[in-house]
């Protein structure tokens, strides 16, 4: 048996933080994941470049049943403040669109730094061992890893959501979670592809064709581009769209949304001779074009269309509705909304308010952020926020 002044399930990227600022504060730090190595859904992120951070981040960019409970632990630990660390190893970087900052070289890099900054704070790490018993008892939490237990006054839950689970991802969290009688949100995909039902066939041949898009459901808005794939839609917008979605809905996408609602009476105006089909394949692909003329059934030259017709025409290419019959799942979602209750937690601290020395950080917990950077700087700042109450 060992004891500990804080034992944090999940060597993440809110866990690894968490550990490497409670260690350099002095504290006995015990980081268990079942995986053989760290950081391990950092490897994958960005394209294997880890999107880790982005430099618009605010409260609003995040999906939460409590909207305000991110607010403190964000500001607190900004983007700005995780972009210092990574200078300080030499960490090369680049911004590339809607201030997603990423590596040059590696997410290894980000995983190698953390693990450094672990080291700095002389933690142990106890990886390749999966939990079997968590309890709690005289004021210690006690983790069996096999046939060793340890304790600790403090245990933090920083094993995040179900999303990918080929990596390993589970639920656990919100087993331990609910355990101690926390309450747990609905937990679902999010930043995930959608699936188009057999009535949308006619766009299944679209596979591999990318536009820029402005995506809407309910007063929700993204533009970026979207994938059409085999299965349905991808693509930033959508799986920005994807985490407010919710089943038996429509999404509506504005294919043209640079242009103003009469622009092919405009056209008609002054080309009368063009061809609607040649104007939508200089604004759109081709193959998109042709599958959208084909459901409004429209074609020939714009003086023989009346008015009315390209009205409602540009209407529905401004404004088309799809109806996913799904997702693709945790399989393919990036990550989980829902989680944790936030009800139950400290903002400042994300201590559970009834549970004292129980913490929950980063995806376990029900704040879920944009795609681009949002998440890992919510892990990093919940994981400073614990490590700095530990």
């Amino acid at each position: 048996m060992t004891d500990f002044d804080a034992i944090i399930l999940g060597a993440g990227a809110a866990g690894m933080m968490c550990a490497s600022v409670a260690g350099q504060r002095g504290r006995r730090v015990l980081l268990v994941d079942h995986a053989d190595a760290p950081g391990k859904k950092i490897l994958i992120s960005g394209g294997g470049r880890c999107n880790f951070t982005n430099i618009h981040t605010a409260p609003d960019r995040y999906l939460s049943t409590n909207p305000h409970f991110a607010k403190s632990a964000l500001g607190r630990y900004t983007a700005q403040d995780f972009l210092a660390l990574v200078e300080r190893y030499g960490i090369a970087w680049h911004e590339k669109t809607l201030g997603q900052l990423f590596c040059d070289g590696s997410a290894k890099q980000i995983v190698a730094m953390l693990e450094e900054e672990c080291a700095k704070g002389g933690v142990t790490m106890a990886l390749g061992h999966p939990v079997t018993d968590v309890s709690h008892g005289d004021g210690l939490y006690r983790v069996r890893l096999g046939d060793r237990e340890h304790r600790a006054p403090a245990l933090v839950l920083a094993t995040g959501g179900p999303s990918i689970p080929k990596m390993g991802a589970t639920g656990f969290a919100y087993d331990v979670a609910r355990q101690f009688g926390l309450s747990v949100v609905q937990p679902r995909p999010a930043l995930v592809p959608f699936t188009l039902g057999p009535d949308e066939q006619l766009f299944q041949s679209l596979s591999g064709v990318s536009t820029e898009v402005e995506v809407r459901w309910n007063k929700t808005r993204f533009r970026e581009a979207a994938l059409f794939t085999h299965r349905g839609l991808s693509g930033p917008s959508m799986l920005q769209i994807s985490s407010y979605w919710q089943h038996r809905t429509s999404i509506n996408v504005n294919f043209l949304p640079d242009r103003a609602a009469d622009w092919l009476i405009e056209e008609k105006k002054a080309r009368p001779r063009t061809q609607l089909r040649k104007l939508l394949t200089q604004a759109l692909p081709e193959r998109l074009a042709d599958a959208l003329l084909e459901r409004i059934e429209a074609q020939g030259e714009l003086g023989n269309l009346t008015d009315k017709f390209l009205r409602a025409a540009g209407a529905r290419l401004s404004d088309w509705p799809f109806t996913p019959s799904g997702t693709e799942g945790y399989a393919k979602a990036e990550v989980t909304v829902g989680g944790i209750a936030t009800a139950g937690l400290s903002s400042r601290t994300m201590e559970a308010a009834k549970v004292p020395g129980l913490y929950a950080i980063g995806e376990a917990v029900d704040v879920t952020g944009w795609l681009g950077g949002y998440n890992f700087q919510w892990a990093w700042a919940s994981g400073v926020a614990a490590g700095q109450a530990l």
